[in-house]
């Protein structure tokens, strides 16, 4: 190589074919042989002069436009942002390769409600999210962060029963498919609005693989995971007292649940004992006296001497034709509430339901699931018309005592905003507590 370049022509020894540089290398095998060369000859190789730089400029790859300005702009221009990502969308940067001996990493963002919007609790969780799928993208792995939406349960069908009501329908007069279907047209009408606002975000999610809560896939990996749940023994069927809502006609969990303190009305009723004199009765203070339709037992504390002696005995139930219950003696009582003696209704409160349990005391159902008294008491009813029927016949009979204003602390139904019942289902399914944080069938799948 050596020998060819030095037989070469002197302008190859001279310039190198990057440019405008000399050789040192050629320059100094050839020194004192250059040195000999005339000055005419060095003249008639000068080289060319230099074109002058061009302004510089920060143009990347461009695709319809998206980085298109040689220059910074004045302000900033938010529509590049939407430009941008569509871009890379397009050009399915967010879509995995997953090829085999790669290890991957696939995330599921936890699905925001479809009906809401886009609050700062979202944009910290998507930022985060983002920063981790980016960072492993980066590294080279195949990367895949899953989208989705949460069909929101009790607030969409609040919304679509809205809707409804403007168009003069209504929610009962329409079929379980039929109002089923108001919810998916519903959802593909205004249910992009959140997706938007996280692909504004810059999120990059593969949006090819985008889910809905209820979409025919997850409804059946649900039912699925039920039968194996069943199938090893981890669900049981059961009876069991839950909040329910008369309007939404659904159970309400215990977080959905507010509370407030109200001003109310503390009513003292007579119970009559069975086979005593006129003057044996037992005095009850409550704050539903509709109630009493529903009790099973009648409770004192066991110290309280002002009714040890009717332990044992019967006490019969207004309104009822007669109807006998037992009179029990308990140190969950509260001597020092209303009268000290305590009506139980396992039915429609919480705490007589564990107590009837304990006791093995049998559990009576008086409401429908709309809120109305069913046949056990005053079938049709509804729960605030009867209190004050049922009062004034107790005022008639001589069983109505008196009166008193209360504060009381009344339980709402945070969507609906109408007051819950205490419902009695005696067909639940449980689940057991045995049941291990992740089941072996929630094995690692792309």
């Amino acid at each position: 190589m050596l020998q060819t370049a030095l037989s070469a022509a002197p302008t190859t020894l001279l310039f190198a074919p990057c440019g405008n540089k000399l050789s040192p290398v050629l320059f100094s095998q050839r020194r004192r042989s250059l040195a000999l060369l005339p000055r005419w000859h060095f003249n008639r190789t000068r080289p060319r002069p230099k074109p002058k730089p061009k302004p510089f400029s920060a143009v990347a790859a461009t695709e319809n436009g998206v980085f298109s300005s040689p220059e910074m702009a004045k302000s900033f221009d938010f529509t590049s942002e939407e430009r941008i990502y569509n871009w890379w969308e397009s050009q399915g940067y967010f879509r995995p390769n997953f090829d085999r001996g790669s290890v991957p990493f696939v995330i599921s963002m936890p699905p925001p409600n479809v009906t809401g919007s886009l609050h700062m609790g979202h944009a910290m969780f998507v930022t985060l999210e983002d920063i981790m799928v980016r960072y492993h993208r980066m590294k080279g792995r195949p990367t895949l962060w899953l989208p989705g939406t949460d069909h929101a349960g009790i607030a969409t069908q609040l919304v679509v029963e809205r809707m409804l009501a403007s168009e003069g329908i209504k929610r009962a007069e329409l079929s379980r498919d039929e109002f089923t279907k108001h919810v998916w047209e519903w959802k593909e009408k205004y249910g992009g609005t959140i997706t938007n606002q996280i692909r504004r975000l810059g999120a990059s999610c593969d949006w090819t693989r985008e889910h809905f809560t209820l979409d025919e896939q997850l409804s059946r990996a649900v039912i699925e995971a039920f039968v194996r749940l069943h199938e090893k023994g981890l669900i049981y069927q059961g009876s069991y007292m839950v909040n329910w809502s008369p309007s939404l006609q659904t159970a309400v969990s215990d977080l959905e649940v507010e509370y407030s303190e109200e001003s109310g009305t503390l009513y003292y009723i007579k119970y009559r004992v069975a086979g005593g004199s006129r003057s044996d009765y037992l005095t009850i203070a409550t704050t539903r006296p509709e109630t009493l339709f529903g009790d099973v037992a009648i409770a004192v504390h066991p110290k309280d001497d002002r009714y040890s002696k009717y332990v044992g005995m019967m006490a019969i139930v207004p309104m009822t034709y007669g109807r006998h219950i037992p009179i029990i003696s308990d140190r969950h009582v509260d001597k020092d509430f209303g009268t000290g003696v305590l009506k139980i209704s396992p039915g429609h409160d919480h705490n007589d339901y564990l107590l009837a349990r304990k006791l093995g005391l049998p559990i009576l159902n008086i409401m429908n699931k709309d809120g109305t008294l069913n046949k056990v008491a005053g079938f049709g009813l509804d729960r605030f018309e009867a209190r004050k029927k049922l009062w004034a016949e107790l005022e008639e009979t001589g069983l109505a005592v008196k009166q008193e204003a209360h504060t009381l602390r009344v339980p709402r139904s945070q969507r609906g905003g109408e007051v819950t019942v205490n419902y009695f289902f005696g067909d639940l399914l449980s689940l057991s507590l045995s049941l291990s944080p992740l089941p072996p069938f929630f094995s690692p799948r792309l």
